[in-house]
């Protein structure tokens, strides 16, 4: 039997590549977007199979709206994607405080206001998957994405909580952490750049070089990546993250390494605060020996 797929951000990049494989496959799709007439070609060209949704993830009611169109208009929802959202690659001093809770709004909340819509359908069907779009910058941390990188952190361990709490009753999820992907992520990341205070040029300044030679040279492909949300949404032991690409694996390795040797040069003064340790604190580890 076809499954009920609710996607948000279906206009563009990964989620327009996810709804079009699961239209592909035979799924009935509920495709979101904020506009839903860029949706039109979908509905001319799968019909009844896809059904457009107008829907600002950032707003409750309307995240509401969409899982019950979803459910009135194909009678039960299987899997839903938190896939909007957008970053912008700026310093954080310089990130004004309106665009700054807008990433957090879209990136985090979005995925909140989601998921809090559909947990009733899928918990009383006691059947259901949750798979949220994150980031390899939801492991590690990138200058000049301080309010982007800060969401998918939070999605990730909003991620494990819920998963924990869901599984009892068959509602599994998963936070997809894929590395570069050809979409116009970097360019809407890049077009929101101002001119950087010197002070950020040797931190910002390089990401930003970086990028520019990156863009369009993505490791990802959008394509298989939605190939592999098609699959999931038929497997039932999700790990609670799950890195997509060579870059993403690199990156979070690297990571990984970089905290490992931290917590071990500072493992003296890690322990020193519980109540059996001495009085004395030790030293601090110098500088030269942090990772």
């Amino acid at each position: 039997m076809a499954k009920i797929w609710l996607v948000t951000g279906s206009a563009r990049g990964l989620g327009r590549e996810i709804v079009e494989a699961a239209l592909q496959a035979g799924e009935k799709v509920v495709a979101t977007a904020r506009d839903p007439r860029r949706l039109a070609d979908l509905s001319a060209r799968y019909g009844a199979q896809v059904h457009p949704v107008a829907l600002d993830v950032t707003d409750p009611r309307a995240a509401r709206d969409a899982v019950q169109a979803a459910v009135d208009a194909f009678g039960r929802l299987d899997v839903v994607v938190n896939n909007a959202g957008f970053g912008h690659l700026v310093p954080f001093e310089q990130t004004t405080e309106d665009d700054f809770r807008a990433q957090i709004d879209a990136n985090f909340y979005g995925v909140v206001n989601v998921t809090r819509a559909a947990l009733p359908v899928l918990r009383q069907q006691r059947a259901g998957h949750i798979i949220q779009i994150s980031s390899v910058g939801g492991r590690v941390g990138i200058a000049g994405l301080s309010a982007y990188q800060a969401a998918k952190w939070a999605v990730g361990g909003f991620t494990e909580v819920i998963s924990q709490e869901l599984a009892p009753f068959g509602v599994h999820v998963t936070a997809l952490e894929p590395g570069g992907m050809k979409t116009e992520w970097g360019a809407e990341a890049r077009g929101a750049t101002p001119e950087l205070l010197p002070d950020y040029v040797p931190s910002v300044g390089a990401v930003i070089d970086m990028l520019k030679q990156y863009i369009g040279h993505e490791t990802g492909d959008p394509a298989k990546v939605a190939q592999v949300v098609l699959k999931l949404a038929y497997h039932d032991a999700l790990p609670a993250h799950l890195l997509l690409g060579s870059d993403a694996l690199h990156f979070c390795g690297e990571g990984d390494k970089a905290r490992t040797a931290n917590a071990e040069a500072w493992r003296a003064v890690s322990t020193a605060t519980d109540f059996s340790a001495s009085a004395t604190l030790p030293d601090f580890p110098a500088a030269s020996t942090q990772a």
